[in-house]
């Protein structure tokens, strides 16, 4: 048997207790979601401090993306093991040694391996809470949960703005990274305290459940797939890097506008994933499938960025947050999916969804800083060069939106 009984959905949770878990979780992931999101406002203090090109930039933000994606397979199968509290606890753990080691590194390659580890450290910052949340609270409760829990990383990724560059000054980025060691001390002992104890691991997995291959190969997981690497994984890649570099390079902006257009763009996501919080429980109960809701969103953010490439300098912060709000359609794929495979599955089928969203996240962060730094080399100018880079992802996400179009001419699959 797995640490959790299969048909757990299943351990009754009082609210008192359930709000404190939320409250415990939403805080490793807010400082999770900073983290991830830091190195937009940072970018001109490291090129500045490392003489980084664009390639060298999109590498070490890509790197945390890169730690974080090769935990997702064994978190998985840790996170249906032996629970989303140990295992949390454990890789907060790594997390605040990774951070102090990013504040004490003194070149380029000790940067990458310490944000790698750091991706590592807290690649299990939403996966656990997802997983718990699947085991403990009702289907609705489950949606509104996951909407507020990628607020709390909304809410993060605006303290990476304006925040950030008000403490830069004061602390500088090396003292920045030895604060966020602290508070994600601080968030492991909060996790220890509030959230409740798993229940004991045993020795193996649950009869009948489902391993990775039955997970790869399930006809809803493929269908998403692409959605998750080009649509997701670009919405984090821009939202946690790019933005910035844009509204400086093609946008015109100082290093302190682009800051407050961060802070515009990570607001109105903070916005929008607190009303999906409040709407898909609503719209849950009036049959609005997720896949319905993908289906009429998707084509409104597809327009905006090929909207955004054509603009070029015009495509401000308001444009840029207009797109993001119109990607979070995507997001809701995920406890859509969790749903598909049996309760003792959880970690596994979130954790390998994870996986292919930041492997996107990694590739196009990476990929959109080799494509600009290639065309710069032509005597491309570097807005064109930008535009160009955006223009290959928006022919991405275009090809993985018709992809989820064509498998699903056959209907739902079995299990939603």
């Amino acid at each position: 048997m797995s640490a959790v009984a299969p048909n757990a959905a299943l351990l009754a949770t009082p609210a008192r207790t359930a709000a404190a878990m939320f409250g415990a979780f939403a805080f490793a992931y807010f400082l999770s979601a900073l983290l991830r999101a830091v190195t937009a406002t940072l970018a001109p203090a490291f090129s500045a401090e490392l003489g980084l090109s664009a390639g060298d930039l999109g590498l070490l933000a890509g790197a945390y993306f890169l730690g974080f994606a090769l935990m997702q397979l064994p978190l998985g199968r840790a996170l249906d093991r032996w629970g989303a509290r140990l295992v949390l606890l454990l890789f907060l753990g790594l997390a605040v040694l990774a951070c102090a080691a990013f504040a004490s590194a003194r070149s380029f390659t000790s940067l990458l391996v310490a944000r790698a580890l750091i991706g590592v450290g807290v690649s299990a910052c939403l996966m656990a809470p997802l997983t718990a949340y699947r085991l403990r609270l009702g289907v609705a409760a489950q949606l509104r949960a996951n909407s507020w829990m990628l607020m709390t990383g909304s809410l993060g990724m605006l303290a990476s703005t304006l925040p950030v560059q008000w403490l830069l000054p004061q602390l500088g980025w090396r003292g920045l990274f030895w604060l966020l060691a602290g508070l994600l001390a601080l968030a492991t002992l909060l996790i220890a305290w509030v959230v409740p104890r798993d229940v004991a691991p045993s020795s193996g997995a649950a009869s009948g459940t489902p391993g990775y291959r039955a997970i790869f190969r399930h006809p809803y997981f493929m269908r998403l797939t692409p959605l998750a690497f080009f649509a997701y994984g670009g919405l984090v890649a821009v939202q946690s890097l790019w933005a910035g570099p844009w509204l400086t390079t093609v946008a015109g902006h100082s290093a302190g506008g682009a800051a407050r257009g961060l802070f515009a763009i990570n607001l109105s996501m903070l916005l929008a994933f607190l009303a999906w919080g409040f709407a898909m429980p609503q719209l849950a109960r009036r049959a609005w499938s997720v896949d319905r809701l993908i289906m009429l969103g998707v084509p409104l953010s597809l327009l905006l960025l090929f909207g955004a490439v054509l603009l070029g300098p015009q495509a401000g912060a308001a444009w840029w947050a207009a797109w993001c709000v119109s990607c979070t359609f995507v997001s809701l794929s995920q406890p859509a999916l969790a749903q598909v495979f049996p309760a003792a599955a959880a970690g596994r089928a979130l954790s390998a969804f994870n996986l292919v969203i930041f492997l996107g996240v990694f590739f196009v962060q990476w990929g959109i800083g080799l494509t600009i730094d290639a065309l710069r080399s032509f005597g491309w100018p570097a807005p064109a060069a930008f535009q160009a880079a955006f223009g290959l992802l928006a022919l991405g996400c275009t090809a993985s939106y018709a992809w989820f179009l064509w498998c699903g001419r056959g209907g739902p699959p079995q299990g939603r």
